[in-house]
């Protein structure tokens, strides 16, 4: 029980974040390349991803047409992965051309959906993204583990602009090497 009220309030504090004021989204997002992984090269700080490197958030489609979420990350303090498994959909119908406005709801608990905007998109390459759920939570997404200094730092500028604490940012340490743990009891 006490778990479930942990993902409950979790969940609230998300959904209930301050939004930001003027805060526009991307138009005319190709769902279909936007799916696949993406690296969390930077994020302001929250409980459900503490301690956690090398990040991914992985988007596949669902047949019914809604998407689903795989975030992982790795905790060298506890020496495991974590991993979450949710959905998202589009909010808005889709444009005329098939493709969306960057506004969507994402789930990880069940029937309780927050907020997921896509604030920054390169496109039409698709390789960087900055992303926002309320004025607490943001993410800077890349296709690769790295992001080149000045795209970076153009995001960042942005997203000081749109009044995100970017003092507060955490850089996520990645790694292209793929690392297997032994779980289990300690091999000599």
């Amino acid at each position: 029980m006490q778990k479930w009220l942990w993902i409950v309030l979790s969940f609230s504090l998300l959904s209930c974040s301050e939004q930001i004021e003027g805060l526009k989204v991307v138009n005319n997002v190709d769902a279909n390349q936007y799916l696949g992984i993406w690296y969390e090269i930077a994020r302001l700080d929250h409980s459900f991803e503490r301690d956690l490197q090398n990040v991914t958030a992985q988007y596949i489609k669902n047949e019914d047409g809604t998407i689903k979420v795989i975030n992982r990350g790795f905790n060298p303090k506890k020496n495991e992965w974590k991993e979450a498994e949710g959905k998202a959909h589009f909010v808005d119908e889709p444009n005329a051309d098939g493709t969306y406005t960057g506004k969507l709801k994402v789930s990880f608990f069940g029937p309780f959906y927050g907020g997921y905007d896509i604030i920054e998109l390169d496109k039409p390459y698709y390789n960087y993204a900055m992303v926002s759920s309320g004025k607490d939570y943001l993410w800077i997404l890349s296709r690769t583990p790295q992001l080149g200094y000045p795209i970076k730092q153009h995001l960042i500028a942005r997203a000081k602009e749109l009044g995100f604490a970017t003092d507060n940012l955490i850089y996520v340490p990645q790694t292209t090497e793929i690392i297997h743990y032994k779980a289990g009891p300690h091999i000599e």
